[in-house]
């Protein structure tokens, strides 16, 4: 079974999206994509500067139409989708839940009311957890009132609450753990995000939507979403809830996925599931070099 997976926010980089953009169908894609979003991502994703795609409001519908572009290119039939965080748009689209047009525009939509919901909180911040006992670093968090707002398995915690909480997390870490605080503009996945949710909910009320084509898992709790109406549902209640990865990458491995192929700008996901699902083949699209090893991996599934 063949896994096709999208990356979420902090994947993006200077420049990722050059290469991409010799590639006919994936240029298309994203000329496609810059109208739905009203902005011009084929330049944020050649010229920007780092600090110009950190913003929110910008990096989130970059990332979507980055890996649907790369998906317009790559010309596989996976059997299941999934998506981490503003992942899970790409993911829906990829299902067919959603036109990629459509996934885009939403995802631009989500990704403004977070940043105006961030900017609106008091100061906040999220820090990687990396390592340690699972038991205490839960226990470590819970101590600090700090929300685990991203499971993403083989031993990585993402905590997230006010800057002065994040600050204590850094100053004293748990045993035998890494911490490592991350350039974001808020708490995503939190509370401090609930504002964002009715903006996202009025947006995505007249957007058309499909029962899935092809499994779909939500990062609520790893499971597979079973209609169009659940699956729009679950978007956007997700944006003041948890990531739980890890239990997708378990519902996964029960499925009997044998091979994940990762859309651009990939190498986090596959990097997890290295960890936490071991011996399972992954690609990771970086540039338009991969395509063929994950057309490759794709036929040796068939």
């Amino acid at each position: 079974m063949l896994a096709v997976v999208s990356p979420g926010q902090g994947a993006q980089a200077p420049g990722m999206l050059t290469p991409w953009i010799e590639v006919p169908a994936a240029r298309e894609a994203l000329e496609q994509f810059s109208d739905a979003a009203n902005l011009d991502l084929i330049a944020l994703g050649t010229t920007a500067d780092a600090d110009t795609i950190r913003d929110t409001a910008i990096a989130q519908p970059l990332l979507v139409a980055s890996a649907l572009a790369a998906y317009a290119a790559l010309d596989v039939s996976p059997a299941l989708a999934a998506g981490h965080s503003v992942g899970e748009f790409g993911a829906a689209a990829v299902a067919g839940v959603l036109s990629p047009a459509d996934a885009v525009s939403l995802v631009r939509t989500r990704g403004v009311a977070m940043a105006e919901a961030a900017a609106a909180a008091e100061q906040t911040s999220m820090a990687a957890v990396l390592g340690g006992d699972p038991d205490e670093v839960a226990a470590a968090l819970e101590a600090l009132d700090l929300t685990p707002a991203n499971m993403n398995g083989g031993g990585q915690v993402v905590a997230a609450g006010s800057a002065a909480q994040i600050a204590a997390l850094v100053a004293d870490p748990p045993a035998k753990t890494r911490v490592i605080e991350l350039q974001v503009a808020g708490a995503f996945h939190t509370h401090y995000m609930a504002p964002a949710v009715p903006v996202l909910e009025a947006a995505a009320a007249s957007a058309v939507r499909n029962d899935p084509a092809i499994t779909l898992l939500s990062n609520f709790d790893g499971k597979a979403v079973t209609s169009g109406d659940a699956a729009v549902a679950s978007l956007v209640a997700q944006i003041a809830r948890p990531v739980r990865w890890d239990l997708c990458m378990d519902t996964m491995l029960e499925a009997g996925v044998t091979g994940i192929i990762e859309l651009a700008p990939g190498g986090v996901l596959t990097g997890l599931a290295r960890r936490a699902m071991k011996g399972v083949p992954t690609v990771a699209l970086k540039t338009p070099d991969d395509i063929e090893a994950a057309r490759d991996l794709a036929r040796s599934i068939a």
